[in-house]
């Protein structure tokens, strides 16, 4: 039987770049888009600066939101994924490690990005309730979860 998580699986393959909605001091909206990576249990990563606006946002407000969707020309192309749950800054050194060596090929960085690479924070983000949609199947068609929660970075990549 199928996963009824792999078409989310293959957007995330498929798809490079994520809108991280945070929060900020005042509580005001904040949308990013991100260069991403997803492991198989839907965990997805990014580098970015802990000084940043969205960096210091996740560290006051660690509930954020996140969307992703395929370019789309016409109304049956919509396909897309929300998702809720909690961000964090990854310690474990293999597994920032191989998320850079990933990162930097999948969006071909190579060695003029090492140096930014280094200096800047890895995020993890563990969605605990998502929405996927896509109108390729038939307009409107969608279904929400609500995922168990899982250990702290854990990888299945």
């Amino acid at each position: 039987m199928k996963d009824k998580l792999d078409p989310i699986r293959s957007l995330l393959q498929r798809e490079t770049t994520l809108v991280l909605a945070t929060a900020d001091q005042r509580s005001l909206p904040r949308g990013t888009p991100l260069f991403f990576i997803a492991d198989h249990d839907l965990c997805l990563y990014w580098f970015s600066s802990r000084s940043s606006l969205h960096g210091r946002n996740c560290a006051r407000h660690p509930q954020v939101s996140i969307a992703i969707s395929a370019h789309a020309r016409t109304w049956r192309q919509i396909e897309g994924v929300q998702m809720q749950g909690v961000v964090s800054i990854v310690k474990d050194r293999a597994l920032r490690a191989a998320i850079a060596r990933d990162y930097t090929a999948r969006f071909q960085l190579g060695e003029l990005f090492a140096f930014a690479i280094r200096r800047s924070a890895l995020y993890c983000f563990r969605p605990a309730w998502l929405r996927y949609l896509n109108n390729s199947r038939r307009f409107g068609y969608k279904f929400e979860l609500h995922l168990p929660a899982s250990p702290p970075h854990r990888s299945s990549r």
